[in-house]
């Protein structure tokens, strides 16, 4: 024999637009609810203050509803919330004037006239001031064109260095070792273009195109293109050293995470391995490439000494040489100090942004 069904406790709330309903049944399992002739029809096989049961109820609404309505069950209650046809103040919930047993107000949610009217009258404040602000702050006529720009140029890029990388992997996997000696000759056209590309960088700091600070931009652009075009592109002597391997795939391998990852920025979408990419490889990559510069650098030390390459005279009385590869070994000293600025930079972004989405989940 099927127990006879049980009523739940329930509490309302209101506001100018909506009621709330919050029925006391935690577990909730197959619920019927729907609005009929102005009626509300419950029904739902729960746990609420009788145990495990069958629970039902039904309300006949004051003044006239929409049909639709809205629910979601927890472990603990199921909310309901249905609209009023006509955005007003109820006196009370149901058409009958003496209120059921088991209906109560909400107090968690409960407002009287007066303080829904001014919460009310709060919220068309609010969406006033924002029309305010967003009509007082100009918009960007060119700012799609802006992202689409950054957009292809960012793809542009992660397709070169993809290409840089894919095809020294499959060398490496084919040639072994072999593969190092002759890694100029045969990727060396694609690094000129993406580095020459990589000018826009500073370019579009410059112009504000970008929020990136200028100097580390700056800094890092030209300290690349130095040990590209000077260092292994003036030096035949240099572009057959195993050295230039290890640059150019460090190089390509931080660049294939952190193409993709501005490039999905300037559409507004993230992925979250992709961001952890970025903001966790430069880590141990990028002191790596680094020292790898530095070891090309002290390589290209006595071949600059002994071509006179690049050497400077200074004109009569002096008369004096100064040799480029005096100032290589300089050169060495800012290198490791660029390397400390942009890596303080990066790292300062990762805290900051970590640290942001760690206050957006709490």
């Amino acid at each position: 024999m099927q127990s006879p069904s049980l009523t739940p406790h329930v509490h309302w709330a209101q506001r100018h637009h909506e009621l709330y309903l919050r029925v006391e049944l935690s577990d909730v399992q197959s619920p019927s609810i729907a609005i009929t002739d102005n009626v509300l029809h419950f029904k739902a096989q729960g746990h609420g203050a009788k145990g495990d049961n069958a629970y039902e109820f039904q309300l006949e609404f004051l003044e006239p509803v929409r049909p639709q309505l809205m629910y979601k069950a927890t472990q603990r209650q199921l909310n309901i919330t249905v609209q009023k046809e006509v955005h007003d103040w109820w006196e009370r919930l149901t058409k009958q004037e003496k209120r059921p047993l088991f209906l109560a107000p909400d107090f968690d949610r409960w407002l009287d006239e007066s303080d829904a009217e001014m919460e009310l009258r709060a919220k068309e404040e609010e969406k006033i001031n924002k029309v305010r602000i967003e009509n007082r702050v100009p918009k960007d006529p060119f700012g799609h064109l802006k992202r689409g720009f950054l957009f292809m140029y960012n793809l542009v890029q992660f397709l070169g260095y993809s290409w840089i990388f894919v095809n020294m992997s499959v060398r490496l996997f084919v040639l072994g070792r072999d593969s190092f000696y002759d890694t100029f000759h045969t990727m060396a056209d694609m690094m000129y273009f993406c580095q020459m590309l990589a000018l826009m960088e500073v370019v579009n700091t410059l112009i504000g195109l970008v929020r990136s600070p200028f100097i580390p931009t700056f800094l890092q652009v030209m300290g690349r293109n130095f040990v590209l075009f000077v260092i292994l592109g003036s030096l035949e002597e240099m572009q057959n050293k195993a050295v230039v391997f290890f640059i150019f795939y460090l190089w390509s391998f931080i660049e294939i995470i952190r193409y993709p990852f501005y490039m999905l920025s300037c559409i507004n979408m993230e992925w979250k391995l992709l961001t952890w990419l970025r903001y966790t490889v430069f880590i141990p990559v990028y002191p790596l490439g680094a020292a790898a510069e530095a070891v090309a650098a002290v390589q290209a030390i006595p071949i600059f000494r002994e071509t006179g390459k690049f050497s400077l005279t200074l004109p009569s009385p002096l008369g004096i040489t100064i040799s480029f590869a005096v100032f290589l070994q300089i050169y060495l000293v800012p290198l490791f100090l660029v390397v400390f600025i942009n890596f303080r930079h990066v790292l300062k972004q990762r805290r900051k942004h970590f640290r942001s989405e760690k206050r957006k989940i709490n």
